[in-house]
């Protein structure tokens, strides 16, 4: 059986990364992720990334580089998650979430993020930390 692939936007500005509390569906509600989405045929996954991010949040955005790993959701699905950098445009809720919070490396864990976006968030906060110590 081919996975899907679901890719996630480690979106970071000032040293921080941006946090997504989902709306729906129930079982997710309330919970945090790196907002994503589904690869669409013919997309490559940082394309994917690109129209997921314009649709959830209203943003331009590029892909910058693979975080190492990935990770299984429901059966069927493989989660992968890239850095990105915010062109222009303010991220606003508009699908999917009810709130945006930019998290410091300090604060990542300060929110319940669901179970399969915690190892991205860890490596995403240890390049953010290695990108502040080398800048």
């Amino acid at each position: 059986m081919t996975e899907r692939l679901v890719v996630g936007g480690a979106l970071c500005r000032d040293g921080r990364l941006l946090a997504a509390r989902r709306s729906a569906p129930p079982e997710l509600a309330g919970r945090w992720e790196l907002p994503g989405g589904k690869l669409e045929p013919g997309e490559t996954p940082e394309q994917a990334l690109v129209r997921e991010l314009r649709e959830e949040l209203g943003v331009e955005t590029e892909a910058v580089a693979r975080v190492p790993g990935e990770w299984p959701l429901k059966p069927g699905y493989v989660f992968q998650v890239w850095t990105a950098r915010l062109l222009s445009g303010e991220p606003r809720p508009l699908e999917d979430h009810d709130e945006l919070r930019w998290l410091g490396p300090e604060e990542s864990d300060s929110v319940d993020w669901l179970d399969q976006d915690r190892p991205a968030v860890a490596e995403a906060v240890r390049m953010l930390r290695a990108a502040g110590a080398a800048g």
